[in-house]
């Protein structure tokens, strides 16, 4: 088990520096095409497709494999509110039908992204099933994140490294 969280520690740090890599480029690409289409007078389509391909793939895989549970964003007024047993129901609940959702949907998915080899982006004519691809290890990442907060809210507590000092985190003591 320390070998996959090693694993998935590295994994977390090459995503970290390729999202990070992604949005400096998306910034580059964004003054390129202010100096291409506002001083220069030459409108062009790459830098636009650039940037919301480059914005897919790196919010797709941060959450996949960056973010920690307490970075995700979430609606929690009536959940900090709630006692302790409420909170681990409302984990058990929503995490069941969220993962139950997106297993239901992975199917589709994939066959979406398949479908989609036949279609090319307008500027740099790749596939969009590569464009997309980034989507399916988000789908199953998602999965496997409903069911470990599936599992941390019937266990009461989730590993003490998780956890994080601040009161939006869903910690059970």
């Amino acid at each position: 088990m320390d070998r996959l969280r090693r694993i998935a520690g590295r994994l977390a740090v090459l995503v970290n520096h390729l999202t990070a890599g992604l949005l400096l480029s998306m910034f580059v690409v964004f003054l390129l095409q202010i100096l291409f289409r506002y001083v220069l007078g030459w409108p062009v389509l790459w830098t636009v497709e650039w940037v919301t391909i480059a914005w897919l793939w790196g919010i797709l895989l941060a959450f996949a494999f960056v973010l920690t549970p307490g970075e995700m964003i979430r609606l929690d007024i009536l959940y900090n509110a709630a006692p302790r047993g409420a909170r681990r129901a409302m984990d058990v609940f929503v995490g069941l039908v969220t993962a139950a959702i997106f297993a239901w949907t992975l199917p589709h998915a994939w066959d979406y992204v398949t479908f989609m080899k036949i279609e090319r982006t307008a500027a740099f004519q790749w596939r969009f099933d590569l464009v997309f691809a980034v989507y399916i290890p988000f789908h199953i990442a998602v999965i496997v994140r409903m069911l470990a907060l599936v599992w941390a809210g019937i266990a009461g507590d989730r590993p003490r490294a998780e956890l994080e000092p601040r009161p939006e985190t869903h910690d059970y003591d």
